[in-house]
């Protein structure tokens, strides 16, 4: 069976120069703004998820979402802290920190105030959490008002400059050192001393418990031994799923926004892709019944058809996917919906967005133009010769 050369379909759509432009640039407006959204939570999934290990242990008062709703008296974490399975560093310490997180705001810079969670901590924090390394100044000193400050945070609010001085809870805090916590939530933090941030919020228990296990194996005894326990009530998680679950909500409510946009631009497009093929059909309608009258069958001619479509939106789909990978460029500040602070993220482009955006371009494609190549396979070659 004869097959229409792949040559002659492009140059049908090099001949329609303008209409092709218009209709791969509604489909490259379409696919911008689908590739943007599974950007977007993609960045937001990576932020949260990423800012937990899976051998780090988070514990927070049972049915507590976040560590802003969580409460730990002294005797609680006492208890926690004595569990078997906690690693310990080379001179023998502990890896547990004991934190308390609390909201305060700060001024963004050009002006509008926003929550910032401020979390009090131990210099140990850093071992526990080896993706935030201090890119200036240092670490604050046990037992003082000092403070280190985020990447985010710095880049985007006033007064939290190394140096510079804040002013909350009735003290006065110095800023030694911004820290950079790569493409995770701890960028958007300020940490101080726990027990100085204890004191000055007047609070007496504290937000969490993270500590590391000697064996990442060792978690589910973990699990049911403080579980277990009737003196506590806590919930206990790996923290890379604590902050993963974070992310649903926002993660959710962005994907539903973002398709409900994809579907009703998608049909605009789809729309005129199929309007292109049918002038596309109308115009060439002699040429097809030549391409009949010479031995190509009406399957050779819908395929052809069906191919120029798809051709059509690839290029759109293609267009689209470079404008949007631009956008990892861009930062992204907004509100942790379960937290309510301030919290940056950025767009990220995986494989699976990559192919997943294409493969949505040629569906568009192929819905605009099955039924054009339908139509010009069902023609009559004698009907279609008589219009030339």
């Amino acid at each position: 069976m004869k097959r229409v050369p792949l040559s002659y379909i492009w140059r049908n759509l090099a001949t329609r120069k303008l209409t092709t432009v218009f209709t791969a640039g509604g489909m490259a407006l379409v696919v911008f703004v689908f590739t943007a959204v599974l950007m977007l939570e993609a960045g937001l999934r990576s932020t949260l998820v990423d800012t937990g290990r899976t051998d780090n242990v988070m514990v927070i008062r049972a049915a507590s979402e976040t560590e802003i709703q969580s409460v730990l008296d002294l005797t609680q974490s006492a208890i926690v802290s004595t569990q078997p399975h906690i690693a310990r560093d080379e001179s023998g310490r502990e890896l547990l920190s004991k934190e308390s997180v609390v909201l305060i705001s700060l001024t963004k810079k050009g002006g509008g105030p926003a929550n910032v969670s401020i979390r009090g901590t131990h210099e140990i924090s850093l071992s526990l959490r080896p993706q935030v390394k201090l890119v200036e100044g240092r670490m604050f000193r046990p037992g003082s008002s000092e403070i280190v400050v985020g990447r985010s945070i710095r880049d985007g609010f006033e007064g939290v400059a190394l140096g510079q001085s804040l002013r909350f809870a009735r003290r006065d805090w110095q800023v030694v050192g911004i820290f950079d916590a790569g493409k995770t939530g701890f960028n958007s933090e300020l940490w101080g001393d726990a027990e100085q941030m204890m004191q000055s919020f007047r609070r007496t228990a504290y937000s969490s418990i993270l500590f590391q296990l000697d064996s990442a194996s060792a978690f589910d005894a973990v699990k049911k031994s403080l579980q277990d326990d009737r003196r506590l009530t806590v919930e206990v998680k790996r923290e890379n799923q604590f902050y993963a679950d974070q992310s649903k909500v926002m993660a959710g409510f962005i994907s539903i926004l973002g398709m409900t946009l994809s579907i009703i631009f998608s049909i605009g497009a789809i729309i005129g892709a199929m309007i292109t093929m049918y002038a596309a059909v109308a115009s060439r309608t002699a040429e097809i019944g030549t391409l009949r009258a010479i031995g190509f069958r009406r399957g050779n001619i819908l395929v052809a058809f069906l191919i120029e479509s798809l051709l059509l939106s690839l290029c759109g789909g293609l267009a689209g996917l470079l404008a949007a990978s631009a956008m990892q460029l861009v930062s992204v500040s907004t509100m942790n919906w379960q937290t309510f602070s301030e919290l940056a993220f950025s767009f990220t482009l995986t494989p699976r967005i990559v192919v997943t955006s294409l493969a949505f371009s040629l569906f568009m494609g192929f819905l605009g133009g099955v039924l054009p190549a339908w139509r010009a396979a069902r023609l009559k070659i004698v009907d279609a010769l008589r219009s030339n």
